[in-house]
């Protein structure tokens, strides 16, 4: 290759280079958000507002306001934590698991997964702790001495979900804010303003960009993301114990830990889609966010959906060749018992709705892919319902068979908390690169050419 083609491709590579930390420091440093972020920001403070509100009648009112009864002590919240937590998983395994398979295409919406993950999990970690009943007295569960002698149970499922996912959490805060480290000092270096400089740079830790700074940071990112996969498999395989060794019929089954993960897989990379979708319109990202990175997404979904069809196969099959009378009622009923509305939304949304992945138009379509994904993450919030509400309501006991019936408390927490999530993305998407920059600039041909970027 001559010099002088050399000279142009590094010229190009620049220009490319550069064009990619316009387009995303421009979000933040623009003086003015899109139009329809602020009329969108304040929709998620008002239903943020409703959840302060029925927070503050919750804890003042007693936990009696719910729909929850002898019967079903696990009700809605219990429900929207498998939920959001759930939805936390597709950004850890975009960000960690991908990295690890050296998939490319994560490189342009990890970033903004990774964000997701942890304020699904901030969503979830409401629940448990307001399902208690008096959070002020939440130092009880610690293992600390007391007057009282009250020790946390260790063998229960429940405290194993403290530590999986508060691990989780604190695993995925690490791994978004090392990988936002020379996004910062971008910003640090191209920001006028002396309060966004200082910003910045305590935000940079003092980034650089020197040789040995980024074989450290190399190191550093491939150890976390060894460190993070696991725990893609075992958090929501944690939380599945909280059913599965329990004795209820339809709970009682070793095939939930996986049946958990694919679903939280699934319903992970419906709301990442949910969300980058239409972002990418608005922010015009197309170039960086492309169609490729949209319908490797969705087939994702696809994958992972009929998975979790098949597990629904399954449990049906095992129910049967169990023999065993209890387990069979509790699997008939939910298809055809009282709430076989709830089952059969379930079935649609989680089973039916994703096989119209396998066209490629649909895969390309953004308003039906939108569409699409609000409906899986509808079915994957009724299939939560039907695993909890359903077997508690019609167990071994007859006597105690009750129709579970949620009040507008129940409802307005759960709306609330979507408000909440909403409220936390819009700030990171307007204050934050939504990109990695310095990842999508790695992955590139130009880069791949032996082009120094920076």
């Amino acid at each position: 290759m001559s010099s002088a083609e050399t000279s142009a491709e590094a010229l190009e590579a620049r220009e490319y280079f550069k064009g990619i930390s316009d387009s995303v420091c421009g979000i933040v440093e623009a003086d003015k958000a899109p139009k329809i972020w602020l009329p969108a920001f304040a929709a998620a403070l008002g239903l943020t507002g409703v959840l302060v509100v029925s927070l503050y009648v919750l804890l003042t009112e007693g936990t009696g306001i719910w729909g929850n009864n002898n019967t079903e002590a696990w009700a809605w919240p219990i429900v929207n934590f498998v939920f959001w937590v759930g939805i936390g998983h597709a950004g850890t395994l975009i960000s960690a698991v991908l990295f690890l398979m050296r998939q490319k295409w994560r490189t342009s919406i990890n970033r903004a997964a990774e964000a997701m993950t942890i304020f699904a999990v901030i969503c979830a970690g409401l629940f448990p702790v307001i399902h208690t009943g008096r959070p002020w007295l939440a130092y009880w569960l610690l293992p600390i001495p007391n007057d009282m002698a009250i020790w946390p149970q260790f063998r229960s499922p429940l405290a194993w979900d403290v530590f999986a996912v508060s691990t989780y959490m604190t695993v995925s805060i690490l791994f978004w804010y090392m990988g936002l480290v020379p996004d910062f000092a971008t910003l640090r270096d191209r920001t006028k303003s002396k309060l966004k400089h200082t910003i910045y740079g305590c935000l940079a830790l003092g980034w650089r960009g020197s040789a040995r700074q980024w074989h450290r940071y190399e190191r550093a990112y491939l150890i976390m993301a060894a460190l993070a996969t696991p725990l893609v498999f075992s958090v929501h395989s944690v939380v599945s114990f909280d059913f599965a060794v329990g004795q209820l019929p339809g709970w009682h089954t070793t095939i939930f830990p996986p049946y958990f993960v694919a679903g939280a897989i699934f319903s992970g990379f419906a709301m990442v889609l949910t969300l980058l979708v239409p972002a990418r319109a608005i922010f015009n990202m197309k170039h960086i966010i492309t169609d490729q990175h949209v319908e490797n997404m969705c087939k994702v979904i696809l994958a992972t959906g009929s998975m979790v069809g098949f597990a629904y196969g399954t449990e049906f099959f095992i129910a049967w060749y169990s023999g065993n009378a209890y387990e069979g009622f509790t699997f008939l009923n939910r298809a055809f018992g009282p709430f076989a509305w709830a089952y059969w939304t379930m079935i649609t949304c989680n089973v039916l709705v994703p096989q119209f992945f396998w066209f490629k138009k649909i895969r390309t379509s953004p308003f039906v892919i939108v569409f699409l994904c609000i409906l899986v993450n509808v079915g994957m919030w009724f299939e939560r319902f039907v695993i909890i509400v359903t077997s508690l309501t019609r167990s071994f006991m007859p006597g105690s068979w009750h129709y579970f019936s949620p009040t507008m408390y129940d409802a307005s927490i759960f709306i609330g908390s979507f408000g909440l999530f909403f409220t936390l993305f819009l700030l990171f998407l307007r204050f934050m690169p939504m990109i990695a920059m310095f990842e999508v600039k790695g992955a590139s041909h130009h880069a791949h050419a032996g082009v120094k970027h920076h």
